[in-house]
């Protein structure tokens, strides 16, 4: 692993880069992230390559959805644009009621209330309309020329593949940057430890041993032991 200001790195295969996420997350965990920021942490762990997963589609997925622009205000209130329109019209004929019963508050608070729903209606579309493109062009065209990238309040990370010797097999970069100094400090330290002190990782992904080996040509981690003295499981990864 290389540390430097602008985060952990690991080169290597795809073991070495499930592995340097794996420390991470444990690293994480350890120092309370978990409970402190369950969201942030829980969307990095669900976004971390996986021993089962593929490059090319897994990750290309998971990372086009959470750089996907987020749901407006009528798309979490679970209306679509034609809700919101609908809505709209509604507001609208309420105010032109209350203007012939005299009700100037009252109409101008229905207006308003139409003007509203139209803006969100508008936002909703947009974002659906943006979302597809992004879509097309991150999976179709940035993916080429761009690494695979994370990125929260929590953690940055980018992984990409390198072309090495045919007979080596594929090899990857994977970048992690704690994005809080203090809790990246406390992490390089239990980074430290864990090199130090672990020969071999436990592999805590799911262990599918068929996708393994289909993901990017990469060998199926071994069988893993446990540990019973130092109470950490685990592998012959390395």
């Amino acid at each position: 692993m290389e540390e430097s200001i602008s985060g952990f790195k690991v080169r290597g295969d795809w073991g070495d880069v499930v592995e340097h996420g794996e420390r991470i997350t444990r690293a994480l965990q350890e120092a309370g992230v978990r409970e402190a920021t369950s969201e942030a942490f829980e969307e990095w762990n669900e976004w971390r390559p996986k021993v089962h997963e593929r490059l090319g589609e897994d990750v290309n997925e998971k990372t086009a959805e959470q750089a996907s622009v987020g749901e407006g205000e009528g798309e979490k209130a679970g209306k679509t644009p034609e809700d919101d329109l609908q809505t709209a019209g509604e507001k609208l004929s309420e105010s032109y009621e209350k203007v012939d019963n005299g009700d100037s508050e009252g109409a101008l608070d229905s207006w308003k209330d139409s003007i509203d729903h139209v803006a969100r209606a508008a936002d909703s579309a947009g974002r659906k309309a943006v979302r597809k493109v992004e879509d097309t062009v991150y999976r179709k065209v940035m993916t080429q020329i761009a690494p695979y990238y994370f990125d929260n309040e929590l953690v940055s990370a980018n992984i990409q593949k390198t072309t090495r010797g045919e007979e080596e097999g594929p090899a990857f970069v994977f970048e992690v940057n704690v994005n809080d100094d203090e809790l990246k400090a406390e992490v390089s330290e239990r980074l430290g430890e864990y090199e130090d002190e672990v020969d071999r990782w436990h592999v805590d992904t799911e262990k599918e041993m068929e996708s393994a080996e289909a993901a990017e040509g990469v060998e199926p981690p071994a069988e893993t032991i446990e540990d019973a003295s130092e109470g950490r499981s685990k592998s012959t990864t390395n």
